[in-house]
Formats: structure tokens, C-alpha cells, sequence
């Protein structure tokens, strides 16, 4: 076993041969690299948001409502992107936040809402991107690229390289997303569930890793901004739908969800009605 040390990524790049004894998962909380499906082009739902503004809008936001109620996770194809300077970073982020507005204004209708109604409850909103790199690994069975979690947020957009790593949970079983060129993942986060009174599902995920290739990518985490107050939608909550959570700071659930760390149990389960 390896010894716990301070390596670098060049170090895990080239002079490691054993998983370091710190990244090592307890056996019963290991990856099962043989026990998951592999998605296909039926099983993950791809939805063209150009449509949004076309005369079948209406049938856009029935596939929106339907991805975020039964999965909480769907694919969108983008017109194709190359960026390595910092301009273009910038560009790219303007870009997924333009995305991230239509996005929202999309599941705020398929709910039954004003299309404002979501970005409305937000307050000041903040946009976090990530780059995420998994080096290869020469163990994958011993450890993760990051544990099965859900999302605190509200709403990510992912952009992968083409290694497989992202895994689902559906079902009942982990669903390994095959990754097609110039696509995003959108997946439902915390405060979406929270806003749609249980109506629409975060999505358990995790990445693994492999022993062969390097891995990249790139997350978009949209949030509510610190001090708003996140609680179900007034307009969901009728004789027959009691609210499934208390009204709370984003904030306050920030810090509970790292004081858990990535766990699989959701944060959630504190911030319900007593």
C-alpha cells in the first residue's frame, strides 16, 4: 500500500503504482467496476434546446419537465467549443449562464409557474465553474474520482471530455454516461427539489476512474445567492401537496451539506417540516 504523502499531479501522472493509503475507500464503500449499465441513445435524455423558441416549444418543455420528474438529468448539444485562454474561459461562462436563465425559465413553465418565478427566489445568484481532472488511477477498483453525492446547488451543467467516468443513479443501479461530443449534462440540484416541493428529483452521481486514461471535466454550479430564502414554491402547495420542506437560508444549507461531506444520504432529510 502506499504511503499518504503530498503528491503532485505529475507524481500521480507517472510514479505512483499503488492507490495512496488516503484515497483508499473501505471495502464495504467501493466501486463495483462491473455491477452498472451502460447508457445508449434511449436511456439518457437528449433534448435540443434550440427548440425553445420554435413553434414546438411547448413540446420542449413537456420533455424538460418529464427529464427533471423521472430522473432529474438530461443532455443538451451545443454548437461545438475550443477554449484555452482566458477570454475565451470568460466567453464560455457568459455562455452557460445565458443557457443556465433559459434553462430555468424552461423548468419554472413545465412546473406550471411564471417563467420568472425561480430566478425570482434566488436573490443574487452565483455561478461557480470547476475544472475537475481524474489522472489515471492504478487501482480504480479501490477508490472514486469522487463518491456517489448529490448536487447543493440548484442547477449544474457539466461539460466531459470523451473518457467515461460520470456515473448515474437510476433506477437502482449506477447507468455509466456515455459521453457524446459537444453535449452538456444538466442535473437537477438540493434547491431545485426544495423549489419544486419534490415534484422534480436531484440526481445521485459519482465519478470513477480508470487505469488507463486521464479524464477533464467541467462543472457549472448555479446557486442562490447566500441569504435567500429557499422553500417550496407557494404556488405548489395546495390541500392536496403539503410542503415537503421548511423554509431555510441557502446558507444555512450550504453548511450543513459540506459538515456531511459527499455523502449518499441527502442533506435534505434535515430541512423537512417537524
Amino acid at each position: 500500500m502506499a504511503t499518504t504523502t503530498n503528491l503532485l499531479l505529475t507524481d500521480l501522472m507517472f510514479g505512483v503504482n499503488q492507490v495512496p493509503s488516503n484515497y483508499i475507500r473501505p471495502i464495504s464503500d467501493r466501486p463495483n467496476l462491473t455491477d452498472f449499465q451502460v447508457s445508449d441513445a434511449s436511456s439518457i435524455p437528449l433534448i435540443d434546446l434550440k427548440d425553445l423558441h420554435s413553434p414546438t416549444h411547448s413540446d420542449i418543455i413537456k420533455q424538460i419537465g418529464l427529464a427533471c420528474q423521472t430522473d432529474g438529468f438530461f443532455q443538451s448539444q451545443l454548437n461545438e467549443l475550443h477554449f484555452v485562454h482566458r477570454e475565451q474561459v470568460g466567453e464560455y461562462c457568459t455562455h452557460v449562464r445565458g443557457l443556465v436563465l433559459r434553462l430555468l425559465e424552461a423548468i419554472s413553465e413545465s412546473l406550471g409557474l411564471e417563467k420568472n418565478c425561480i430566478v425570482k427566489a434566488l436573490g443574487k445568484q452565483g455561478q461557480h465553474m470547476a475544472l475537475n481532472y481524474y489522472p489515471p488511477c492504478p487501482q480504480p477498483e479501490f477508490t472514486y474520482g469522487l463518491p456517489g453525492h448529490t448536487d447543493a446547488n440548484l442547477i449544474t451543467v457539466l461539460l466531459q471530455d470523451e473518457v467515461p467516468g460520470l456515473q448515474v443513479f437510476r433506477n437502482g443501479k449506477w447507468v455509466a454516461v456515455n459521453p457524446i461530443p459537444n453535449t452538456f449534462i444538466v442535473n437537477i440540484g438540493d434547491m431545485m427539489q426544495v423549489i419544486s416541493n419534490n415534484r422534480y428529483k436531484n440526481v445521485l452521481h459519482r465519478a470513477v476512474v480508470n487505469c488507463n486514461s486521464e479524464r477533464i471535466s467541467i462543472p457549472t454550479f448555479y446557486c442562490p445567492s447566500p441569504d435567500a430564502v429557499i422553500g417550496p414554491a407557494k404556488e405548489l402547495i395546495n390541500y392536496d401537496h403539503s410542503p415537503m420542506y421548511r423554509n431555510f437560508t441557502y446558507a444555512e444549507y450550504y453548511e450543513k451539506f459540506w459538515n456531511k461531506g459527499l455523502a449518499t444520504e441527502c442533506c435534505l432529510d434535515l430541512f423537512k417540516p417537524t
